[in-house]
């Protein structure tokens, strides 16, 4: 009995002690993505949840994105004046070969220690080809925080390892 308890009380602690990701592919890769063209990511509005606004989540998250694109392609830029589609129209085709609308769907900061409800995010990745403006792929993630986070873990920890996931599969 006791090892029962022993066995079902680890289990519930590394579980505990891990965050959770979901991927949904809404548009499958159509091509892989060449790496000797330059990406160009649109900065995402703020994420929010309720009335709070999470000041500085569009930019974390288009980092994430940044970081993630930097491991596969030598150039890579952030667009911080560049909220919309309107970029991807001024967009030199001969300097950025794919252009990347990272949206915030959901931004959730909580205090996980506490209250036992988990960190969220989702966010929404576009990319489109530079030359043809077609949509390349369309995927979205969703991450939540684990339980036992002792106050250190905030919403933008949960993003380089499905961004990191998600850029990978565009390139290999």
């Amino acid at each position: 009995m006791i090892k029962k308890i022993t066995l079902l009380t680890s289990a519930l602690l590394l579980t505990a002690c891990s965050s959770t990701y979901q991927h949904s592919a809404l548009q499958a890769p159509i091509a892989k993505l060449d790496p000797a063209k330059g990406v160009l990511i649109a900065m995402p509005k703020d994420g929010w949840y309720g009335n709070q606004e999470y000041r500085n989540s569009g930019r974390m998250t288009a980092n994430a994105v940044r970081s993630a694109f930097s491991k596969y392609t030598s150039k890579v830029n952030i667009a911080a004046d560049c909220l919309d589609d309107d970029c991807l129209k001024q967009l030199d085709a001969n300097q950025f070969g794919y252009f990347v609308k990272p949206i915030i769907l959901h931004w959730e900061d909580r205090a996980t220690e506490w209250s036992g409800i988990p960190d969220t995010i989702e966010i929404q990745l576009i990319v489109l080809d530079a030359q043809t403006k077609q949509e390349i792929a369309n995927a979205s993630y969703t991450g939540k925080s684990k339980w036992a986070s002792f106050g250190g873990d905030h919403p933008q920890d949960l993003l380089p390892e499905p961004t990191n996931e998600f850029v990978s599969s565009l390139y290999k």
